[in-house]
């Protein structure tokens, strides 16, 4: 009975182990076949299949030409217009509305919170008839400024994230504040704001990468491609119908990821400890 329990739990690990290595390969895979793809020359990708190496690998003329014919210098720098934006004004709204849902008791204080819930189980297409008629009547089409202020809406999992750091922080700091004479905003600020650190990198983190990564939207809204183009409008340059360049569009799907790449190792360590310090805690 005893080696039949062992058995059993060596099988059992053997399938963790082997489930484990599957879905890692299924992962890596299309990174691995798109770095492939953006060294091969048209020929080559026309004759071979997705995983048969480059002739050589020092062939980057695929990279300087996505770069150029999609115009990628311009995109990098509204990405990062956008994006920088976005995430300082995402953070003051949505810390200053989590700071009002948290620390004050008024009417409809449950109302508002039971309406974001709601809100969020929307599913975000399903709304782009009524966004798309409010961003016309305000001339917010082919605008970075009105795309900007869209995407500064609301987070709501940020603001439970929010919520949920500052329920962690104890009410004797606004006490102690308020009998020094502080005032809320200064409460805010002065006190509780820099102890948000943590919870401010892990919004930053999923606010960022969603913006980043943003195509619908920003295909939607932003329609004047050679002058308002994201990273992610850009590489739909090589896309047309008489086939598609997907050697050029690797080429540029890797260097759109050089500066996320970039970021993450210079300020892993913050990432990581915002990440565990930030998460929602029950």
């Amino acid at each position: 009975m005893e080696g039949m329990k062992k058995a059993g739990r060596s099988c059992l690990t053997v399938l963790k182990y082997l489930s484990l290595v599957f879905f890692s390969f299924a992962a890596v895979l299309p990174v691995v076949s798109c770095v492939i793809t953006a060294f091969k020359t048209d020929e080559e990708y026309q004759t071979t299949n997705v995983m048969t190496l480059p002739k050589s690998w020092l062939n980057f003329t695929n990279f300087t030409e996505a770069f150029q014919k999609a115009g990628m210098g311009r995109a990098f720098v509204n990405s990062f217009i956008i994006l920088v934006c976005v995430l300082f004004f995402s953070v003051i709204i949505g810390t200053q509305l989590a700071y009002v849902l948290n620390r004050f008791d008024f009417f409809g204080n449950k109302i508002i919170r039971a309406l974001f819930l709601f809100a969020s189980q929307l599913p975000g297409v399903a709304m782009q008839i009524a966004v798309y008629e409010i961003m016309y009547r305000l001339g917010f089409i082919n605008s970075l400024l009105g795309y900007i202020i869209m995407m500064c809406g609301t987070d709501i999992i940020s603001i439970y994230i929010y919520i949920q750091f500052f329920e962690n922080i104890d009410y004797s700091l606004d006490e102690s504040a308020i009998i020094d004479g502080a005032s809320y905003f200064t409460i805010f600020y002065r006190v509780l704001f820099p102890l948000l650190k943590p919870a401010i990198v892990t919004s930053c983190i999923l606010k960022g990468v969603g913006t980043y990564n943003e195509y619908y939207c920003a295909s939607l809204y932003l329609q004047d491609k050679k002058k308002y183009a994201t990273v992610a409008t850009s590489l739909y340059t090589f896309v047309g119908p008489l086939g598609s360049k997907y050697n050029l569009i690797c080429a540029g799907v890797i260097i759109s990821l050089l500066p996320a790449l970039i970021v993450f190792i210079l300020c892993q360590k913050q990432i990581y400890s915002g990440l565990t310090a930030g998460a929602v805690k029950g």
